[in-house]
């Protein structure tokens, strides 16, 4: 999919949840941000490189929404 930067930006709108991941080999590291670009979260989240982990992960981000 051949998007311009302005087609990318068309795409997030007030329902958009922006997530930035540090993938690391044990532990990750994420921030959630809004549409306009404010952090949702206080601290930065950290979670483990397993399953539990990512569950924990995925609760943290439908908490956000």
């Amino acid at each position: 999919m051949n998007f311009t930067q302005n087609d990318r930006l068309k795409q997030v709108t007030a329902n958009t949840l922006i997530v930035g991941v540090d993938v690391g080999s044990q532990t990750h590291f994420c921030r959630a941000f809004d549409w306009r670009g404010f952090e949702l979260s206080r601290r930065v989240f950290k979670f483990s490189n397993d399953r539990m982990g990512f569950l924990t992960f995925l609760r943290w981000t439908e908490e956000l929404m």
